[in-house]
């Protein structure tokens, strides 16, 4: 064993929590800086830090950094977003635009950028991937530009009047591959492949700044905001709110989240920091209570900047005073296997079929947009073909009635 790798062992601070642990790094351990503006892990589960000095990897073993001293293609030291895709490819978002590393070297993507369309905008806010189709999504203090790197179905920015003028923080996709915006003072948007559709304080958002987004396994939208996490259901019709992911001391209640995760287990983690307070934490949802950590706890600061989640289920947490590994907590939660229902074609314009192999499909109904019930079928069976020769254009919502449950799902009409 290696000097370097004895020392980081020594230094690095381990606490004891029950069943798993905290593991504390910081610039004795080999960070090239304690304040870490953001955190991921790729395909490797190599954790990347963005950091005011640039990105960094971390193996398990070994540091390495990147620089615009090394590497002079990249944008910007400040790195204010980084995120992993499903190629292994790791994106860096900064104010001078966004950046590209395949393993080798570093691409730059910009508002006169020549290898693709032009951003939006230079300041970036936000890099997603769209898990069916690979195209990332670059969100800005303008808007949104979908980015497919082999260059085949690049399309045009996204900005106002469709999506808020605040730019967007966010963005995620549903199992009906719709997308969903967040926007730091418009709340969220809802894109079925047609119309866009704002929910804010309105129509029962917690607040209009939206400050992170993502669509669980059930398809419900859990927004994270200002004031808490709003969570928009599978019918986006109604919204579950909590604001008290992180208990603090009366009359201090105010839970404003700074981003939001999933873990393999289905299990949603949030990062709260309420700054006039210098007080922070991390908390996971069980199914029925938050669980929290805090600096009490031994997590390396309360100036929580980001989260992210390795295969292992170990929680990566980057603050500003250092990163903390908070080990693997068991689930005791297991969620009901969802049937395989299978839809085709989709869009259509004269029949659609539908099929279950494991069990009977107790009815269909289909509505409107407008929530009009349009369609019902209540005979039990495993194939339906359904005649909408006779509808209008747009997007319907059918309703897949089991025993136990109901499935939507969203058709479009042509």
């Amino acid at each position: 064993m290696s000097k370097n790798i004895l020392l980081m062992l020594v230094i690095s601070c381990t606490l004891s929590l029950g069943a798993q642990t905290i593991t504390n790094y910081t610039t004795a351990d080999g960070l090239v800086s304690n304040f870490v503006e953001c955190i991921a892990v790729d395909i490797n589960d190599n954790i990347w830090f963005g950091t005011s000095n640039g990105a960094q990897m971390f193996d398990g073993i070994n540091w390495i950094s990147y620089n615009t001293s090394s590497y002079p293609l990249m944008p910007s030291d400040n790195i204010k977003v980084i995120s992993a895709m499903s190629n292994g490819d790791v994106w860096i978002g900064t104010d001078f635009g966004a950046s590209r590393f395949d393993g080798v070297d570093w691409t730059t993507y910009t508002t006169t950028t020549m290898q693709s369309i032009p951003l939006i905008s230079n300041q970036i806010k936000s890099i997603d991937e769209d898990p069916s189709t690979g195209i990332v999504w670059i969100g800005t203090n303008l808007g949104v530009t979908p980015l497919d790197v082999s260059g085949v179905t690049n399309s045009l920015s996204i900005g106002s009047p469709d999506l808020h003028w605040s730019g967007v923080n966010a963005t995620s996709f549903d199992s009906n591959g719709d997308i969903w915006f967040s926007s730091p003072l418009g709340g969220i948007t809802h894109y079925d492949g047609v119309d866009y559709t704002t929910y804010d304080t309105s129509t029962g958002l917690l607040s209009q700044y939206a400050t992170d987004l993502i669509v669980d396994n059930q398809d419900n939208k859990w927004a994270g905001t200002a004031s808490g996490i709003s969570v928009l259901d599978v019918l986006n019709s109604s919204f579950t709110q909590h604001t008290r992911m992180y208990i603090m001391p009366p009359p201090d209640t105010l839970n404003p989240v700074v981003d939001i995760a999933m873990d393999s287990w289905g299990r949603i983690w949030t990062s709260i920091y309420v700054g006039y307070l210098a007080e922070g934490a991390v908390a996971y949802w069980d199914g029925s209570i938050w669980e929290d950590f805090d600096v009490i706890d031994g997590l390396a600061g309360p100036n929580v900047k980001g989260l992210a989640i390795d295969s292992e289920n170990n929680v990566w947490v980057a603050t500003s005073t250092g990163v903390s590994k908070i080990s693997a907590i068991p689930s005791f939660i297991n969620e009901p296997e969802l049937p395989e229902v299978t839809i085709f074609p989709v869009p259509s314009n004269d029949i659609i079929y539908l099929s279950n192999k494991a069990e009977n499909i107790r009815g269909i109904l289909i509505y409107n947009n407008l929530g009009a019930l349009i369609y019902a079928n209540d005979k039990p069976q495993q194939q339906y073909s359904i005649d909408v020769s006779s509808l209008e254009k747009g997007v319907y919502f059918m309703n897949i009635n089991f025993v136990d449950e109901i499935i939507s799902k969203k058709i479009i009409i042509n």
